[in-house]
């Protein structure tokens, strides 16, 4: 889940003063089910998204070197992809980043990265197939392995570049990212250093999943019609932000996927945090579990279920008193600033750790 994409399409009030009416007629008329579509918007939405009055998007961080790409991966998908480095300092190690359901790595993450950036890392992420300015129907996972398999694609590339060669190397896993992050450190349970995992999406809130005779009916739905877009869903923008102010802004995220989601996509999800639910005793990387207490997106219960049951040697579960889901983007700005503090530190230990033990 990512509640930066959840927000209603159209938010006229928030727009004011800062888009012109032609390009709010534009961006609020396009659709977006395909790739081309999403970047033009995005092209043409990229600097009002600089001018929000938001501590991610105002955070001046000097030294800071970014670069986007497209590329081709081996199902002959083009993924965009970002990263944010240092411009004058030796990498610390290398984070790769896993974005939320419905989500863009060009949005509030953009953020995030800046952050983590300035304290010395490179920061490596992409937008899934059907997500973002990638390749693919828009809010469609036909294959969450398929999307798994994608993402430890792009980040084997990056870890294999010379230039990375000795680095330590971590997930990042937001909300959804959380479950994408957990499924390829299960795929390569010794080939990273350790996971940040925000929010992770081990097990969506019993008041967010359909009730189960509608499951039953979706899943056999999905089967007919599995690109369509009928499972009912509450506003996750409001359940995810606790500062409305901060809710309001998700409207800015102009390629976020924001309609219903699509039955496949939803099954796909369902199945995976079940997957996951079962599968915690097998985690074994060194972690940091940071979830909202009063989360209504994503159960707490289960990133508690997931200290206590993963077999790591080396865990840490920092619970944010009063907190929604959203807790990077959408809580005061002490708090986002806490959060954020709480994953460099954790990284400035286990960083100097990796790299004392190798040498």
């Amino acid at each position: 889940m990512s509640a930066a994409a959840a927000a209603p399409a159209q938010a006229p009030r928030k727009w004011e003063g800062l888009v012109d009416e032609a390009l709010e007629r534009e961006v609020l008329g396009a659709c977006l089910d395909e790739a081309p579509e999403r970047r033009r918007v995005r092209e043409k939405f990229k600097n009002v998204q600089l001018n929000i009055d938001h501590c991610l998007f105002k955070g001046q961080y000097s030294g800071i070197g970014t670069n986007e790409s497209y590329e081709r991966n081996s199902r002959g998908v083009e993924i965009f992809s970002k990263c944010w480095f240092p411009k004058n300092n030796r990498l610390k190690a290398i984070v790769c980043l896993c974005h939320g359901y419905g989500d863009t790595c060009t949005f509030f993450l953009d953020g995030v990265a800046k952050k983590i950036a300035s304290a010395g890392y490179g920061v490596f992420a992409l937008d899934y197939p059907g997500f973002g300015l990638s390749e693919g129907l828009h809010g469609y996972i036909p294959s969450f392995d398929t999307l798994v398999d994608d993402v430890a694609e792009h980040f084997a590339k990056v870890k294999g570049n010379p230039e990375h060669r000795g680095l330590p190397s971590f997930l990042f896993g937001q909300s959804m990212g959380g479950a994408v992050a957990l499924k390829v450190h299960l795929k390569q349970p010794n080939e990273w250093n350790g996971a940040i995992l925000v929010a992770p999406m081990c097990k969506i809130a019993d008041d967010v999943v359909p009730p189960w005779p509608v499951r039953q009916v979706l899943i056999f739905m999905a089967k007919l019609l599995p690109k369509e877009k009928l499972v009912p869903q509450k506003d996750l923008a409001e359940l995810a932000f606790k500062v409305k102010e901060k809710q309001e802004q998700c409207s800015f995220n102009v390629i976020g996927y924001k309609d219903k989601p699509r039955l496949r996509t939803a099954l796909e999800m369902l199945s995976t945090t079940q997957e996951i639910e079962r599968r915690l005793e097998e985690v074994s990387l060194p972690m940091i579990i940071l979830h909202g207490e009063a989360d209504l997106v994503t159960d707490p219960a289960v990133s508690k279920a997931l200290y206590e049951k993963a077999k790591s040697q080396d865990k840490k579960l920092c619970l944010y008193k009063g907190a929604y889901h959203a807790i990077l983007e959408g809580e005061p700005d002490d708090t986002i600033f806490q959060v954020l503090n709480d994953i460099i530190s954790w990284l400035d230990q286990h960083s100097t750790k990796e790299q004392g033990s190798s040498s």
